[in-house]
């Protein structure tokens, strides 16, 4: 407790410091006023009742979320800002309005909105898309404009500018420090969460950390997308992380990444996000039927590590020190399952981790310096990731140096308390709240943080530790001027949905493009050729089914049938014909009917949210039964048929290649707002497919075969086990990772090539040469391809350069692996281009049995293509080199609370 003479003395030295603070700021249109303003603004507000809000759509003009969140708050806030409405769902986050929207609300009993309020629990803030909605008497804003307030940064509002929070001449480290050793403990705990109180006393405002950007700002907690056409009511929807990884562009990749960052910036600007995105997903797909692959690069861990490479600092911006956002990695770690998701446990090979589950999260943290990662729902070696500390000690911070004072790890949401009520490792909550902070957990999306006081209470963890992840998490904050401002202040609605980010969403789209089947050169139609076609499909006319999952609003989203039908060669008929996944041939006749008359039969369809989303994997690899007898039928009418297959898991496509009247196959993922366009492009020939299959296809069986909670990437052939991912599958895949056909015809020869032999060490010690250390990314040697177009069409081309060898290092051997990759663009008939395959030390070595990353003496190839249009051997001499170690789990670890170490799982443990 703080004496009263002791606070006068305090209270004395801020407000002799004011005037130097409010100097500091640069601004003379701010005067600072400690005392916060006049009278406080209490609103009137009266209770009209619960209601059902299944699309959160009764109000949508503003939106504010905190753990602090109570009905007088949320009065108070919309009031404040004009609006005649406000309603709590989700327990946290507070709705404004002019008018309540009831089109697709219904009104239920008040018990129905039965979440209590954290901070008054004798109130409800509603429930799970459930409203407690309010009508405010007395609003004294202005709500004309239907958008939320400009972002002021903290320090340039009252009382807080008066703070040492805001004192410029002052350090950032000390200005943090200030801030946290003001704050109560109550208050400290109530800012560990996602939907963060803030502080009311001190003038420091609630901060949501909770938004999203797969492929685009997305809806979540601290993003709001207000009804159109308002500003900031919709932004660039990408395709889905599958479909552009599959162009094998980096340079889009970066592009994308920079789209994202800008528009998500403005929307945190203008209080529409917060300024951090739980974005990249770079998990790799290992797992075929996994629900949330489409949110991937795919399934090869070097492809992932460029996605990433290139994607973050598009996000974050070129000094992570002044971001654009703050990016997030997730999953950490070995995350690609949703079956049990909460649950289970799972004890890959120190190998493995090395070799596929960890890099990834090395390239985010040492190569492109991330600013938050976020731990994983599922354990690892029996310790949920959230409260592991080989993970996020000895690995993370330790060995990766995630040890920036503004780098902080997020929990999952609800992973924090899955620790206990899952997982079983802890006996309570608190338990689990002190073992996950301990570890080195600093923010909890969710509530289980909140039993902190509990965990302080019981010695089980300290205030020391709550003050360090506070430390981290404010600090973050400063990287992105949410108290003193930033060079991106200046981005708003004006950088959203440019023509720019327009045309980038559209070349994505046109880029993931991927050919399958093309029998007889059936594609490209002929530009202009008139030509009855039927439309038949449950995508024919799709438009934000065709988003995939982690999607926000685009400006526009045509349909293929609306794209179909504007295409002036072609006469179409439409029948939907059949569903996603429909139980009956209802709709069958109707499309036989629109067919009967075509030149030929467009059919799109696939699987879509409905069979893959997070918490749902898919049970089987097949074409879903009803839409493949549709296309069996369709056969039967002899006419020609091009199938564009939708979804992010592949779909064993044996069928459709063996039927003599499908054509062509074109595999389009989740293309998004452009992919209509892209579709029709693609099929006439204006834009021609280049795209590679960023997973392999398996044949069904596969789903028969591999249990989906075996993690082990190699094959066992003495217990039948055939492997995963193009590297260790035994099996033949149905279109192999990397397959993807041309409309044109190429030739290759070899620039520059590698020399016939090497000797390790000396390699290891050229490679020293002008670098501090050598590690997985260190230059090696550079080869380069002439590629020539001898056909008629102009295509780009994606070179993939794979090695492999026979004899190197110990067995199981990789089948091969991706080293490099480059996107010819736009190379025209009996016209060349030239493309630069850069490897690197990595691009030779691979994880021994604990995990060290080790070039093995042997004989080697490197081969162009999946086709081998070029290939080279070379030798490697001399003693293995290691060049990175992991560090090996300990025996046991110390916690402060009872832990339980967790089996692995062999069934879903949710």
């Amino acid at each position: 407790m703080v004496s009263n003479r002791s606070s006068t003395v305090r209270n004395v030295a801020l407000l002799s410091a004011i005037a130097a603070f409010a100097n500091a700021q640069g601004t003379s249109n701010f005067t600072c006023n400690t005392s916060g303003g006049g009278a406080a603004y209490n609103a009137t507000k009266v209770y009209l009742g619960c209601y059902n809000d299944p699309s959160v759509s009764i109000l949508s003009a503003a939106k504010l979320s905190t753990i602090g969140m109570t009905p007088q708050y949320c009065a108070n806030w919309c009031g404040e800002r004009g609006f005649g409405y406000g309603g709590i769902e989700f327990g946290t986050q507070c709705f404004c309005g002019e008018q309540p929207n009831f089109g697709n609300a219904q009104k239920i009993a008040d018990s129905r909105c039965s979440q209590k309020c954290a901070t008054e629990p004798s109130s409800s803030c509603g429930a799970t898309y459930v409203m407690s909605l309010y009508q405010i008497t007395d609003p004294v804003g202005n709500a004309s404009s239907g958008v939320q307030d400009n972002f002021t940064p903290a320090c340039l509002t009252s009382p807080l500018c008066g703070n040492p929070v805001c004192d410029k001449t002052k350090s950032i480290e000390e200005r943090v420090a200030s801030l946290v050793s003001q704050l109560t403990t109550p208050e400290k705990i109530l800012n560990l969460v996602d939907a963060s109180a803030g502080a009311a006393r001190l003038g420091l405002p609630a901060y949501e950390w909770w938004s999203e950007a797969t492929h685009g700002v997305g809806s979540a907690p601290g993003v709001q997308f207000p009804n159109k056409p308002a500003n900031f009511s919709y932004a660039t929807s990408f395709p889905s992380p599958i479909t552009s990884a599959a162009a094998f562009d980096d340079a889009l990749i970066r592009a994308i990444g920079e789209v994202v960052g800008k528009e998500g910036r403005a929307f945190g600007n203008f209080g529409f996000a917060g300024f951090d995105y739980w974005a990249p997903n770079m998990n790799p797909f290992r797992e075929p039927r996994w629900g949330r692959g489409q949110e991937t690069p795919g399934e090869d861990v070097f492809h992932v590590q460029s996605y990433v490479r290139n994607l973050v600092p598009g996000m974050q911006g070129d000094d992570v020190t002044d971001k654009q956002v703050i990016a997030t990695c997730k999953h950490y770690a070995a995350y690609d399952v949703e079956s049990g998701r909460y649950g289970n446990n799972y004890n890959p090979t120190q190998q493995d981790l090395a070799d596929y589950f960890l890099p990834a999260f090395k390239t985010c943290v040492r190569d492109v310096s991330v600013g938050s990662i976020m731990c994983s729902y599922n354990a690892v070696g029996g310790y949920p990731s959230c409260a592991s500390y080989y993970l996020l000690d000895e690995v993370l911070r330790t060995h990766w140096n995630f040890t920036e004072k503004y780098q902080y790890v997020v929990g999952d949401c609800g992973a924090v308390q899955d620790i206990a009520q899952f997982h079983n490792f802890t006996d309570t909550i608190p338990d689990a709240a002190s073992a996950a902070l301990n570890a080195g957990t600093d923010l909890d999306c969710g509530s289980a943080y909140l039993t902190l006081n509990q965990s302080l209470a019981l010695n089980s963890t300290t205030v020391a530790r709550l003050d360090q992840a506070l430390n981290r998490l404010y600090s973050a904050l400063f990287t992105v001027g949410y108290f003193d401002g930033s060079k991106y202040d200046t981005l708003d609605w004006s950088d959203v949905g440019t023509p720019e980010a327009e045309a980038t969403a559209y070349k994505a789209a046109a880029e993931g493009m991927t050919l399958l089947k093309n029998d007889k050169s059936f594609l490209p139609l002929s530009s202009g050729r008139k030509a009855k076609a039927a439309l038949i499909g449950p995508y024919a006319n799709a438009t934000t089914q065709m988003q995939g999952d982690y999607s926000g609003p685009p400006k526009t989203i045509l349909s293929p049938l609306q794209v179909f039908k504007s295409y002036p060669a072609w006469d179409v008929t439409y029948a939907q014909g059949t569903a996603i996944n429909a139980t009956n041939n209802t709709g069958f006749a109707a499309a036989l009917t629109a067919a009967q008359g075509a030149d030929v039969i467009f059919f799109l369809g696939g699987i879509d949210g409905t069979l893959e989303n997070e918490q749902n994997d898919r049970t089987n690899l097949a074409w879903p039964l009803y839409q493949r007898n549709l296309i069996a039928q369709l056969s039967a009418l002899n006419k020609p048929i091009i199938v564009v297959q939708f979804g992010g898991g592949q779909l064993d496509g044996t069928p459709l290649f063996n039927d003599k009247n499908v054509m062509s196959v074109i595999w389009a993922g989740y293309p998004s707002q452009s992919g209509a366009q892209a579709i029709l492009d693609t099929i006439v020939g204006k834009s021609a497919p280049a795209g590679r299959l960023p997973i392999t296809q398996y044949p069904a069986s596969y789903a028969d075969e591999v249990s989906i909670f075996d993690i082990d990437l190699r094959a066992n052939i003495s217990s039948g086990y055939p492997g995963r991912t193009y590297k260790y599958y035994t099996g033949k895949a149905v279109r192999a990772f990397g397959y993807g056909l041309s409309y044109t015809k190429f030739s290759f020869r070899w620039g520059k090539t590698l020399r016939k032999q090497y000797n390790i060490q000396q390699l290891v010690d050229d490679c020293k040469k002008g670098h501090a250390s050598v590690k997985d990314i260190t230059p090696f040697a550079s080869v380069s391809a002439t590629i020539r177009n001898t056909g008629k069409i102009t295509s780009d081309f994606v070179g993939l350069l794979f090695i492999s060898s026979g004899n190197a290092g110990p067995a199981p051997r990789p089948n091969k692996s991706l080293v490099s990759y480059a996107r010819a663009h736009a190379v025209t008939a009996r016209n060349s281009q030239t493309m630069d395959l850069p490897l690197t030390l990595g691009s030779l070595a691979r994880s021994d049995a604990d995990g060290s990353l080790t070039i093995y003496p042997g004989d080697y190839e490197i081969v162009l293509d999946n086709d081998r249009y070029l290939t080279q051997k070379f030798k490697l001499t001399g003693k293995p080199a290691v060049i990175e170690t992991l560090p090996k789990p300990r025996a046991e670890y110390d916690y402060s609370v009872p832990v339980h170490v967790q089996p692995e799982s062999t069934v879903a443990h949710s």
